[in-house]
């Protein structure tokens, strides 16, 4: 088995490489989906992230409104660390055990986990290999565009994270996403077979 750290900068396309490692075959651990999950209603760290963040930050169905909470900790470092170490630990734990049982059931496996602060969240946390998706400054604030965030709110959140040139430079392998689509498929092909000669 061969666990792979996927990550880049928000609107680069990450999650679009990830889907692409999945139809070739690859296993696929989402941090972002394990991080909603572990924030449902009701459950632990959603009491701590509600009791520190407050009320206004909740959906008409208690859920967590994820633009609102983000709008606040991307604009505040402290707020951010804060959220992090409540949501952090549950994706850690959810991420072994669903690691465990790609093992017990395909020692041959190419695990993707798609994290998007890699970095930042996990280092490089027994990874065999880290692939870092790159795009220009220009490409993401198109896409977060797209996805109706104001230009102001898009350069904000790309500021918040890691340069790309320096998650870049300690990666094994570098996706530029800046071309067609079928230049991305290319790209993630190689590396895919790369990874399975390593397996």
């Amino acid at each position: 088995m061969i666990i792979v750290g996927l990550t880049g900068g928000v609107g680069t396309g990450k999650s679009t490489v990830a889907s692409l490692f999945r139809e070739l075959g690859a296993y696929v651990i989402d941090w972002d989906e394990l991080a909603r999950d572990a924030v449902r209603p009701r459950s632990r760290a959603w009491r701590e992230i509600v009791g520190c963040f407050g009320q206004d930050i909740l959906d008409s169905d208690s859920t967590i409104n994820r633009r609102r909470l983000a709008d606040i900790v991307f604009s505040d470092s402290e707020k951010l660390g804060r959220l992090n170490r409540i949501v952090h630990p549950e994706v850690f734990r959810e991420d072994q055990r669903i690691t465990a049982e790609i093992r017990s059931l395909d020692s041959d496996a190419v695990v993707i986990k798609d994290i998007p602060l890699l970095h930042e969240a996990a280092g490089h946390m027994g990874f065999d290999k880290v692939i870092v998706v790159c795009a220009t400054e220009a490409a993401r604030l198109q896409r977060l565009e797209a996805r109706g965030m104001s230009r102001d709110d898009a350069r904000r959140r790309i500021e918040s994270q890691l340069p790309l040139e320096d998650k870049a430079r300690s990666a094994d392998f570098v996706i530029d996403n800046d071309g067609l689509p079928e230049e991305t498929k290319r790209q993630v092909k190689a590396i895919y077979c790369s990874l399975r000669e390593g397996v």
